[in-house]
């Protein structure tokens, strides 16, 4: 994924959120409504969780260190599960207790009664421009993929993360816009509370599929099956190699692919040759798949026999022993 697309869908969104968080939180000390109190929570959450994406992506550049051999690229994935962890909390679990609060205690909105439907109206057009950019950053990098598969197979984090947000927050209006206009219209504060905790459920669930999604990358996630394809034929695509013994893939990052295989060479005269064979080898995996960038190559003699038995190990060679080779001198 371009980082640059990352960041300016999360730019877009942060700003979004920002402007309708204040008049949400104007919209709901002038009113009193529970559903503006939680939207408020709800944008106030979204702002905090693209602060943190553009922190993890900041901090992700930094440079490896002894301590870090592989770099810092997994830290993305950290800084979107506490995304996960602060819509889950601060928004959802907040917006089930004003819901629950409400609830046991409704009153109606009576007073600046066009406030809520005017903020909620400019708040459903910025977060649908904000969307809008989300989808727009997405579709450059998305293929011919659904949107389902590319929120759980996107090794980036921060375009799922923002178009789920943005989804959660338009669907999180128009929850509230229901709340508050059947309030209005009835004079029952019990919709306003419904309304509440029809948002405060929207962001439980989407915290918990982005809580799995994120978790699955912290794991460690391989290569998608196109990658790996293209990475055999590289490796197999020459002279140099007879076939792959074992080949296992890892992303160390958004944008940085490791790839560890032990593969099967023919036998050569000299060891700068089995070297230069090998910096082939991984010259043309490069060229096929970029991302691959730390790749770790073991040059094996293939057997039969070890195949067979699962190891996959090549044959042990036998090797003169300094007292044979003697042994057999003339004049020994």
């Amino acid at each position: 994924m371009s980082a640059n697309g990352g960041t300016r869908a999360i730019i877009a969104a942060l700003l979004a959120n920002v402007g309708i968080a204040i008049t949400k939180f104007i919209a709901f000390l002038l009113t009193g409504s529970s559903s503006m109190l939680a939207e408020s929570i709800h944008s106030v959450a979204d702002s905090g969780n693209q602060g943190l994406l553009l922190l993890g992506g900041r901090r992700a550049k930094r440079a490896a260190t002894p301590e870090h051999p592989f770099g810092y690229g997994r830290e993305r994935y950290i800084y979107a599960f506490i995304v996960a962890i602060v819509l889950f909390s601060l928004g959802g679990l907040f917006a089930l207790y004003e819901a629950y609060h409400k609830w046991h205690d409704p009153e109606g909105i009576n007073d600046h009664q066009w406030v809520p439907v005017t903020v909620l109206v400019i708040a459903i057009i910025l977060e649908s421009f904000s969307f809008r950019t989300a989808i727009k950053e997405s579709n450059q990098i998305r293929g011919k993929q659904s949107w389902v598969r590319f929120i759980r197979r996107a090794k980036a984090p921060e375009l799922p993360v923002v178009l789920l947000e943005d989804f959660g927050a338009l669907l999180g209006l128009v929850f509230a816009l229901f709340g508050v206009g059947m309030t209005l219209a009835t004079g029952n504060g019990e919709w306003d509370a419904l309304g509440t905790a029809m948002i405060g459920i929207l962001l439980v669930t989407i915290a918990v599929v982005l809580a799995i999604e994120t978790k699955s990358l912290l794991l460690g996630e391989g290569a998608e099956a196109s990658d790996v394809a293209a990475i055999e034929r590289a490796v197999t695509d020459g002279p140099e190699v007879e076939r792959i013994i074992h080949m296992k893939t890892l992303y160390l990052g958004p944008e940085e692919l490791m790839v560890a295989a032990k593969v099967g060479v023919p036998s050569c005269e000299s060891a700068e040759e089995l070297a230069r064979g090998i910096n082939a080898v991984e010259a043309r995996i490069r060229a096929a798949v970029p991302i691959a960038r730390v790749i770790y190559l073991e040059p094996d003699i293939y057997s039969v026999a070890a195949a067979q038995a699962g190891t996959g190990a090549a044959a042990p060679t036998a090797v003169p022993q300094a007292d044979d080779e003697a042994a057999e001198r003339p004049g020994s």
